[in-house]
């Protein structure tokens, strides 16, 4: 396990502060869920800023339960899509969630990652419910800090069920209490897609 050391004094001049010019505000609107990629490997410096950045989300107690595991390896992410596509199709039946793609899951040149270079899986250390919810805050700050840099990231909830079965967990590295929680492809974007719009919020009461 590599563990990122970070110095909040330091912050003000890191090559990331520098390189993101992204208005928080802006970022949170302008965010998108990419799912067309360059065949572009992103570099380890970049990945390990986005990662910082993760990990100053806030967490229940300052437990900061969150680990990473990081895949770039083209014929692991292919297995991973697989075998995700085939869980998914193992729960298909009228009605549920996935049934109106049921050709894209049969399709196999459907990608899960859609081509992206890096999977990132933010995973929880332990099994308490508020880990998991710590570590969503935390994937939160790494894709937008991604939007910040350019690059385009997409949560690819329905592989966490492969990610967690004993044979990618071995693979991966989990060979503890962790669980992967967040599965995000994070690379260059080809496109960009539109922006989505959004229902009123809705406040049940203002006292």
């Amino acid at each position: 396990m590599i563990t990122l050391k970070s110095n909040p004094q330091a912050a003000a001049t890191r090559p990331f502060h520098k390189s993101c010019g992204a208005d928080v505000i802006d970022a949170i609107y302008e965010r998108r869920s990419v799912r067309s990629y360059d065949d572009y490997k992103l570099g380890v410096r970049t990945i390990e800023h986005l990662i910082d950045a993760a990990i100053q989300a806030p967490s229940a107690r300052n437990e900061q339960p969150w680990c990473f595991v990081v895949v770039q390896d083209k014929a692991l992410l292919h297995r991973i899509s697989e075998r995700a596509k085939a869980l998914a199709r193992s729960h298909l039946e009228p009605g549920a969630p996935m049934w109106e793609h049921r050709a894209m899951l049969e399709d196999p040149r459907y990608d899960v990652f859609y081509g992206a270079s890096t999977l990132i899986v933010l995973c929880a250390r332990s099994r308490e419910s508020q880990a998991a919810e710590d570590v969503c805050l935390a994937a939160q700050n790494l894709m937008l800090a991604a939007h910040g840099l350019g690059l385009g990231s997409c949560p690819i909830g329905f592989a966490r069920e492969a990610l967690n079965e004993p044979e990618f967990r071995r693979e991966l590295g989990l060979d503890g209490p962790e669980t992967a929680v967040f599965p995000v492809i994070v690379g260059m974007p080809s496109s960009f897609p539109a922006p989505t719009s959004r229902r009123p919020a809705i406040i049940v009461r203002w006292r």
